[in-house]
């Protein structure tokens, strides 16, 4: 019979005041300038319900200064926290959901230690923060409000209470995580990936549109072009609105519609009943619009890749030395218990795969490995190379 792990449902100094006024939020800054240590920094958006990925709630949490939540909609600048914090380390569990969010608010780490990523690296399959508190603290953590809408106001208190315990364990777990890297070996690894999180930047999409759910069902230039008018449209819609662009009409509706004929606005509305008048006559422009555009104006099937490498292997060969790398990145994986996309990222390995002749180790380098990534990756990939057919 296994026995539950006891539910931590109680900030240990109750619950904080949320912090919405300039006044209070400078109060703040100066007790957490007067903490101690690594600060714990959690952030909660309003993920499909707002436009846009913005914080609405910052939860910050430091030793000798204690829990604040912060009401960053009603702040807006958060900047005076980088000077309140000097080059102390950040802790955060999964700095690339979270950091973007932050970054926009003018929060600017000097040294970041992600939990999430601690977790990984070690090797544990299940490494979200309800799972790392149980493994490392013996702790459940309730998660009921983590898709909440974090605009609402007034927030009610227990989704308070959940976020200042989210904050509660995060320094404890660092201390851990911390040691459990020591202990494998992996730490210096850990150091480097964490450093290399201070440059994080969200992947730019040079044509979002084309990240449409179901996009791919289609064919036709001329319906690809409908869902790219639409869309565009929908996504202005939404900005105006502050609401996330699903509300308007979900992807796999955009889909459907390229697909249809759609002769006025009142068959958008059968598509989506709850659209309003005025919105779906704008997503019945953006229709007409694609229905109009000459031939040469269509967007090919496939988004361009001026990226993409030009091999000089045949398909089939490209895609057997490409097979080769893997497996024997996904030995080394196994080997060092670290996940294969952590050890390196694939679309370097699949680069690779497409060149011949060139120096691996420099390779790396130049796409971005960090040096632990690049000593232990190069040997295995050089040796796995010398064994494949050349060009």
């Amino acid at each position: 019979m296994t026995t539950e792990l006891p539910l931590l449902s109680t900030p240990a100094h109750g619950i904080p005041p949320l912090i919405d006024s300039g006044n209070d939020f400078s109060t703040a800054c100066r007790e957490l300038a007067d903490g101690s240590g690594p600060v714990a920094i959690d952030a909660e958006r309003a993920s499909g319900i707002r436009y846009g990925q913005r914080a609405f709630l910052v939860q910050l949490r430091r030793s000798n200064a204690g829990t604040f939540l912060l009401d960053s909609e009603a702040l807006g600048d958060l900047s005076s926290l980088n000077s309140a914090f000097g080059e102390e380390e950040w802790v955060i569990h999964s700095v690339t959901q979270d950091l973007p969010c932050l970054q926009e608010r003018g929060m600017r780490p000097a040294a970041l230690f992600d939990t999430e990523l601690a977790a990984r690296m070690l090797g544990w399959e299940k490494f979200g923060l309800a799972a790392v508190a149980e493994r490392t603290l013996g702790l459940r953590l309730a998660k009921e409000h983590s898709a909440a809408d974090w605009s609402k106001r007034p927030l009610p208190e227990e989704w308070l209470n959940y976020a200042a315990l989210d904050v509660e364990v995060l320094l404890p777990i660092r201390d851990i995580l911390a040691e459990a890297l020591f202990e494998a070996g992996k730490l210096e690894f850990a150091s480097q990936e964490f450093d290399h999180l201070l440059d994080f930047r969200p992947r730019h999409f040079a044509e979002p549109w084309r990240r449409t759910h179901g996009l791919s069902k289609l064919k036709s230039r001329r319906d690809i072009a409908k869902v790219r008018e639409m869309w565009t449209a929908r996504d202005i819609m939404a900005a105006e609105a502050d609401i996330a662009p699903s509300r308007i009409m979900r992807d796999r509706d955009l889909v459907a519609l390229a697909q249809s004929r759609v002769r006025s606005s009142d068959d958008i509305m059968t598509q989506r009943p709850k659209l309003s008048r005025a919105d779906s006559a704008r997503l019945f422009r953006a229709f007409r619009k694609a229905t109009r555009l000459p031939v040469d104006e269509l967007p090919p099937r496939k988004e361009p890749n001026p990226q993409q490498s030009r091999s000089s292997f045949s398909h089939t060969d490209l895609k057997e030395r490409i097979a080769v790398l893997k497996g024997a990145m996904a030995k080394l994986a196994e080997d060092r218990e670290i996940p294969h996309d952590v050890l390196l990222q694939p679309a370097i390995v699949k680069a690779l795969g497409a060149e011949s002749g060139v120096d691996v180790e420099q390779f790396l380098v130049e796409r971005g490995a960090r040096p632990w990534q690049v000593e232990l990756s190069a040997p295995v990939l050089t040796d796995a190379i010398a064994k494949l057919p050349a060009a």
